[in-house]
C-alpha cells in the first residue's frame, strides 16, 4: 500500500466522520411542535411551554407549543399525531398517565401497538381527597368507618381520571361505598362549603384559598407533597394503588438517540430550574425530571397498577 493510498483512505475516513458530526448538529434545523393533547392553561401547559421557550432559547429555533385538546380517556387525537408524524424529533408528545398506559389497550388503531417512548417525566398533579374542617372524619381510615354507617357524596373530575379510579378501588379494599358519586367542572372550596360534595377528589391548588378550612385526608402522588407534608399519599395507605397522574414528553419509537438527548438536555433543566420550580410551590405540584429508563419502568408499573383497579372496579 503506497503513502498516497493511505493519505486518501486517512482523507476519506475524516471526511466521513465531519460528515457524521455536520448530521448529529443538523437537528434542530425547523420549526419544533410540543403537542399537549389538552386545552392551554393547566400545569402540563404551562411547564411545556416553558420547555419550549427554553428550546427555543438554546437552539435557536422556533419551538411552540400546539393544544390539542379531545377525548380524556381517549381517542387521544394530540397523541394520534405524534404517532403519525416522522420519527425525527420535530414533533414531540406533552402526555399525560393515560396516553401511554391505556392509548393502544383501548382499540386506538393509530395508538396500537405502544407508539412512543419516555423521554422523561416532569410533573405530577397534586391531587387530593379532601373534605370540610367540621367533618366527623380526619384521616381515610375514620372515613372508611363513618361511610360504612353514613351516606358520604364524593364529588372528583370524571370516571376516566386516574384520581377518581383510584378513589373508588380505594373504598372497595376499605370495605364501603360512596352513597353517590358526580363528575363537577369544579372542585373547589364553594364545592364544599356549599355541601354538594361530601367529599371531593380535586388538585390542592383549587382548594389552597381556603386550606385552613378544609381537611386534605390523602395526596394521590408518588410523594408527599411539600405544601401539607404530614398528609400521606394514597400508596402509604394501600401500596396496591400507588399511583399518580402525571405527565411527560413521548416521541415515537424510531427517534434517533442524539436528537433524543438535545430534547432531554433543555427539558431536564427547564423541570429543575427555579420558573418550574416556582409553580410547584405555588401549586403544590411536583415538578421534577425522572430520566427515560425510570420512566418506561414506572409506565410499566402502572400498566398492572391500572390493571388491578380496573378489576376492582369491575
Amino acid at each position: 500500500m503506497t503513502k498516497s493510498t493511505i493519505l486518501k483512505g486517512v482523507l476519506a475516513s475524516a471526511m466521513i466522520a465531519a460528515s457524521a458530526g455536520a448530521a448529529l448538529a443538523e437537528y434542530p434545523e425547523k420549526p419544533v411542535n410540543f403537542i399537549v393533547p389538552w386545552p392551554p392553561g393547566d400545569l402540563e401547559d404551562v411547564l411545556t411551554r416553558m420547555i419550549a421557550e427554553d428550546f427555543q432559547e438554546k437552539y435557536g429555533i422556533a419551538a411552540a407549543v400546539v393544544n390539542k385538546p379531545g377525548g380524556g380517556g381517549g381517542p387521544f387525537p394530540g397523541a394520534i399525531e405524534v404517532a403519525n408524524a416522522p420519527a425525527d424529533g420535530y414533533t414531540i408528545g406533552s402526555f399525560v398517565i393515560g396516553v401511554p398506559v391505556i392509548g393502544h389497550q383501548i382499540d386506538i388503531a393509530p395508538l396500537t401497538p405502544a407508539k412512543f417512548d419516555p423521554l422523561g417525566i416532569f410533573l405530577t398533579y397534586p391531587f387530593v381527597i379532601a373534605t370540610s374542617k367540621d367533618a366527623p372524619y380526619s384521616s381515610m381510615e375514620e372515613l372508611a368507618a363513618y361511610a360504612k354507617e353514613h351516606d358520604v357524596a364524593l364529588g372528583h373530575f370524571g370516571d376516566v381520571l386516574t384520581p377518581t379510579q383510584v378513589t373508588k378501588a380505594f373504598a372497595v379494599n376499605a370495605g364501603f361505598s360512596y352513597a353517590s358519586d358526580a363528575a363537577f367542572d369544579a372542585l373547589d372550596c364553594n364545592t364544599l362549603a356549599s355541601g354538594d360534595a361530601d367529599v371531593i377528589n380535586t388538585t390542592l391548588q383549587l382548594i389552597l384559598p381556603c386550606l385552613n378550612d378544609v381537611k386534605v385526608l390523602v395526596s394521590i402522588t408518588d410523594q408527599r407533597i411539600p405544601i401539607i407534608p404530614d398528609t400521606p399519599t394514597i400508596g402509604e395507605l394501600d401500596p396496591s394503588l400507588n399511583i399518580a397522574l402525571w405527565n411527560g414528553l413521548f416521541v415515537t419509537k424510531d427517534t434517533p438517540q442524539d436528537v433524543r438527548d438535545k430534547i432531554i438536555a433543555v427539558a431536564k433543566e427547564t423541570a429543575l430550574g427555579e420558573r418550574a420550580q416556582k409553580v410547584a410551590a405555588e401549586t403544590g405540584a411536583l415538578v421534577y425530571w425522572q430520566d427515560a429508563d425510570e420512566s418506561a419502568k414506572r409506565i410499566e408499573t402502572d400498566i398492572e397498577t391500572v390493571a388491578r383497579i380496573g378489576e376492582l372496579l369491575k
